[in-house]
């Protein structure tokens, strides 16, 4: 088989890293594309392209019920990419890890699958203030299922949330705890160690909603303590419709499958099925075979990366960003908590968001405008919706320096 070289950067460049990166040399407008929407989605890296390009011309077949040699091999890279997605997170076993199509119907599942068949009325699901819709909704569903109730804890002014607060409402009826490592609309750093220990001693179960946290930070989720981890390919450098599942294996073997149908059995008679072992009790159907192949692609670029210097310029973007634009007159951050991630929410007085969007990608900068599925969030602040910077590795402090003065240039507009 052919398999991309693995490209190694022994330190941290951001502008050989940028090389790596294809669509970061597009013109916009006529512009060079700055690309500040990550939080929405990342860019691919060659090796994710190629290695999804290798796949789709060399080896596509359907995975696990063949023994001809492209099913053969398309099986082969499909779990090896699963493998370096259990060393990625630091799970226990591969039988922790299910692949699905991405952070929301991963919460979906254990939703459905965990916590509807335990659940009764008067129980309690716990969450935050700050989470994304695909961590309210699906326990609201849950809810009017089982005549459970959501309880919310609060956030502060600056977009925190504090363990107290938190604790202060965990009691003999909360089943589960379910909260973001990163917040997507403030970039709010949650202390997940913190909070799941508080949980842990009081005999509550765990999710962590790691969308945003996975392409900034190490996530460990032995470390986390948590019972449940969910994040997304798409924001991790790889492919759209591929996300993951972490559960601990003594909580998923206990629970049911959420889908039924092929290759989740070992059995099938009219009167009753055998299911798979794990993962795949959870796997149901043909799967996103060149996705799950893509994002291991991207977790193996990401370990020829300086992750450490990877991570340090993003927070010097952070810090840049925040004091480029604190200068600005008429615009608000929000989201002030002093942990965050390498994203900034704000507005400009007199601007709409989605106005300064569109001004802004006359210049070639790509940010994202509106409520960013948070919507209690921007009910909060009182706000319609934001505009968001969000940054990655392969982003430089002249995308912001040019970023606000496009900002500057729609205040002047809108004058």
């Amino acid at each position: 088989m052919n398999k991309t070289a693995l490209k190694v950067h022994s330190r941290f460049d951001v502008d050989q890293v940028r090389a790596d990166f294809p669509l970061l040399s597009r013109m916009v407008h006529g512009k060079p594309l700055a690309y500040l929407d990550n939080g929405a989605s990342s860019q691919r890296p060659t090796a994710v392209i190629e290695a999804v390009d290798d796949y789709e011309r060399r080896h596509h077949s359907n995975i696990h019920r063949g023994v001809h040699t492209l099913s053969q091999e398309a099986t082969s890279l499909y779990e090896a990419a699963r493998d370096g997605l259990v060393r990625f997170i630091h799970a226990r076993s591969r039988h922790e890890l299910v692949f699905v199509r991405g952070t929301t119907e991963a919460i979906n599942l254990v939703a459905q699958s965990y916590a509807r068949p335990l659940m009764k009325s008067g129980d309690e699901v716990l969450i935050t203030h700050l989470e994304h819709h695909s961590n309210i909704v699906p326990w609201q569903l849950m809810c009017e299922q089982t005549g459970a109730r959501l309880v919310v804890a609060p956030m502060d002014q600056h977009g925190e949330v504090h363990v107290e607060a938190v604790e202060a409402l965990m009691n003999e009826r909360t089943r589960l705890f379910a909260c973001a490592h990163v917040s997507n609309a403030l970039g709010t750093v949650l202390p997940v160690e913190r909070l799941v220990a508080s949980a842990k001693a009081r005999g509550i179960v765990t999710l962590i909603d790691g969308a945003q946290a996975v392409p900034h930070m190490p996530v460990d989720v032995q470390k986390i303590g948590c019972d449940f981890y969910a994040f997304s390919g798409h924001k991790l450098f790889g492919p759209t419709g591929i996300g993951v599942l972490y559960g601990r294996e003594e909580i998923l073997e206990r629970m049911p499958p959420w889908q039924g149908g092929g290759d989740m059995i070992l059995a099938v008679t009219f009167g009753k099925s055998t299911y798979n072992a794990l993962p795949y009790k959870f796997e149901a159907g043909t799967p996103n075979i060149s996705g799950a192949i893509g994002l291991g692609a991207a977790v193996d670029y990401l370990a020829g990366l300086d992750l450490d210097g990877a991570h340090r310029h993003e927070h010097a973007l952070l810090s840049h960003a925040t004091t480029t634009l604190g200068r600005i007159d008429d615009l608000r951050i929000v989201g002030t908590a002093p942990g965050k991630a390498s994203l900034i929410s704000f507005v400009v007085k007199g601007v709409h968001p989605h106005d300064l969007g569109t001004i802004l990608d006359e210049d070639g900068i790509a940010v994202r405008t509106g409520h960013h599925c948070a919507m209690p969030v921007m009910d909060f602040f009182k706000l319609p919706a934001t505009a968001r910077a969000s940054f990655a590795f392969y982003n430089t402090f002249d995308e912001i320096d040019r970023l606000a003065a496009a900002i500057e240039r729609a205040r002047a507009i809108f004058a």
